[in-house]
């Protein structure tokens, strides 16, 4: 993998983890259209990566409500901020079963399915087009919706279904309030990135001797600073109802994921 292959890499990544289109599914697609021949670790690793990258550009976004909800909890006190963190522990739980359960079987659906990308985007873009007509609320996400959002985070594990779009139709499906699910729908998923880099260091699936710095650095600011801008721009786009647009993209690009896989 060439440094244009990781800008453009980065910026995918750090654009799709936040826009509802599916990270995974499009860096599928790029890897498929640049002819990414990495060896699988390699491709591992600058995967892993590049997602550690947009978990620090949510922390920079939301890092004034992080630091809230640590002030908050350390009050021990059953507050509205302990109660967060309890749903976003809950919200965890079927993601964190599921991954590490069958995480071998999830890894062999990432080898350049495009048919399989190509329709679960086609199922992201009807997700996104019934939370676009949900009405607006001011419900906050409850205990039972933490888990329901959790399960839809759990089946985003699959290529082509957006992890974003997933939980914030969700949510917003379940009756909260939109710009509450997206905040909801992106701390939820910082745990979890942590973790599974955690879990893959420890289990030594993931090593430095396995990628190339430049390549790696260089990935991984594309991703950061696509993702601060995506992350941003998603929230307005929530609150305003604008997801339609996103669902006629996945469309598109799904029906192109399934066309070029039928051409391979």
């Amino acid at each position: 993998m060439n440094i244009i292959d990781a800008i453009i890499l980065g910026i995918i990544q750090g654009l799709t983890e936040f826009l509802p289109v599916s990270s995974s599914g499009h860096l599928e697609l790029g890897k498929a259209i640049l002819g990414d021949n990495s060896l699988p670790e390699e491709s591992l690793l600058f995967t892993v990566v590049l997602h550690f990258a947009t978990a620090l550009s949510t922390i920079v976004i939301f890092r004034k409500d992080i630091l809230d909800l640590i002030k908050g909890a350390l009050k021990f006190k059953w507050n509205e901020d302990l109660q967060f963190i309890t749903k976003i522990t809950l919200s965890m739980i079927p993601a964190a079963l599921i991954g590490f359960t069958y995480e071998s079987q999830f890894a062999k659906l990432f080898g350049g399915n495009l048919n399989l990308v190509g329709f679960m985007l086609i199922i992201t873009a009807l997700l996104l087009y019934l939370a676009d007509k949900a009405k607006s609320t001011n419900k906050n996400v409850s205990f039972r919706n933490a888990i329901v959002i959790g399960i839809a985070q759990a089946i985003a594990m699959l290529p082509g279904i957006s992890r974003s779009g997933a939980t914030i139709s969700t949510s917003v499906l379940l009756g909260n309030d939109k710009t509450k699910a997206a905040r909801f729908s992106f701390l939820m998923v910082v745990p979890l990135i942590f973790g599974k880099i955690a879990k893959d260091i420890i289990s030594g699936d993931l090593t430095y001797e396995s990628g190339n710095f430049t390549t790696l650095s260089i990935g991984f600011i594309a991703a950061f600073i696509a993702g601060l801008f995506a992350c941003t721009w998603m929230i307005a786009l929530v609150k305003k109802s604008k997801l339609t647009y996103f669902a006629i993209y996945c469309v598109i690009v799904g029906i192109i994921a399934i066309v070029l896989s039928s051409l391979t």
